[in-house]
């Protein structure tokens, strides 16, 4: 927004005025010069040194925040690891067990179709079809509760070591 020029106010004395201004306005003293200047710098190489020890302070602490972070991950990769591990060795102790289980299955077969040729009449075939039966049911039950038990023990074993590193992350008391 442009503004139109003033007009001078009349005045009696325009001289006087004159006067009165440059009696009003402040003249430097010689001294004051080099302050002005001095004044300046020293704020400037303050703030740089302010600056710099910020700076230094903050490139430490993601130092610090890096550190931290790197040693949890290396932590985090160990008990994955350890995890895996017995994850591993449960899944290979269930193995062996199911097979176990099979063999033992296919030798009472074996046994019950050797017993079922020396049977004398369907009476007695029914008679130890039915024994085998039962004995069957109870083995089959019996094993698969001791593959469950080594089902549960693995996920046990194998989230402990998560579980404990998670706690540790999170400094919680599980």
């Amino acid at each position: 927004m442009a503004t139109a020029p003033k007009k001078p106010i009349p005045s009696a004395a325009p001289a006087e005025a004159a006067v009165s201004v440059a009696e009003s306005a402040p003249t430097p003293a010689p001294s004051a010069s080099p302050q002005v200047f001095a004044a300046p710098a020293a704020t400037l190489s303050e703030l740089q040194g302010r600056l710099r020890a910020a700076a230094e302070k903050g490139l430490a602490e993601t130092r610090s925040a890096y550190v931290k972070a790197k040693v949890a991950a290396e932590e985090t990769a160990e008990a994955l690891e350890s995890s895996y591990a017995a994850a591993r060795a449960g899944v290979a102790a269930i193995n062996v067990k199911a097979l176990e289980s099979l063999t033992a299955n296919v030798e009472a077969d074996f046994d019950f179709v050797k017993s079922a040729f020396g049977v004398g009449g369907l009476a007695d075939y029914v008679a130890l079809q039915s024994e085998f039966a039962r004995a069957r049911l109870d083995a089959v039950a019996d094993q698969a509760k001791a593959i469950g038990e080594l089902a549960q023990k693995t996920v046990l074993d194998s989230l402990e070591p998560i579980k404990a590193q998670v706690a540790k992350s999170f400094k919680l008391a599980l």
